[in-house]
């Protein structure tokens, strides 16, 4: 079964250096998007569709949630809403309209209706471009690895992500009040 540290390793490899750790993984859970529930405020009904499967791709669900639990496209329509400036925004909406045109041109059909081999194809290419786009022009960053740094930071700032996918181990302890200083010995201090 897959488990979302071999999950983030591939994501991080990917991120780093182009390795397709995450693309395996996808393939192996891939689901098929399902109709919105929600409404979104920038993007269209098609684009945050989109961003769901590509989301869902990225952070497959396996033991823990995937992206698409853990409300990841309502994190990105959100901030695009609240922080984004237009520039970036429109950046993005450009990169998402080149996935579908790709889609298109390539398999004659969007994106989202595209088999997940087709998907994690077209996915991949985009990450080599971007890894490619980093090294000749690291001032003006390839919207796909920006997009997989949103997706990992809506990811685990959500509730799902920080509290299924990750482990809390609270240093130096539990808070236990009024505890005699013998019972603990030395105070803790941090560098």
């Amino acid at each position: 079964m897959l488990n979302r540290r071999d999950t983030l390793r591939g994501l991080a490899l990917a991120a780093g250096v182009g390795a397709t750790g995450w693309a395996e993984r996808a393939l192996a859970a891939a689901a098929p998007a399902p109709s919105l529930t929600w409404t979104p405020t920038v993007l269209t009904p098609d684009q945050a569709r989109l961003v769901d499967v590509v989301a869902e791709l990225i952070i497959p669900a396996t033991d823990t949630p995937g992206a698409r639990e853990a409300g990841v496209p309502q994190f990105i329509d959100r901030a695009f809403a609240l922080y984004y400036d237009k520039g970036q925004v429109e950046k993005f909406l450009n990169g998402l309209a080149r996935m579908d045109d790709d889609a298109r041109t390539a398999h004659g059909a969007a994106f989202t209706a595209l088999s997940p081999q087709q998907q994690v194809a077209l996915l991949l290419g985009y990450e080599r471009e971007g890894v490619d786009a980093r090294a000749k022009t690291p001032g003006q960053p390839h919207f796909f690895p920006e997009l997989e740094d949103l997706v990992t930071v809506g990811y685990f700032t959500s509730e799902l992500g920080a509290t299924v996918a990750l482990q809390y181990d609270p240093v130096p302890g539990a808070y236990h009040g009024c505890v005699p200083l013998s019972e603990i010995g030395r105070a803790w201090a941090t560098r």
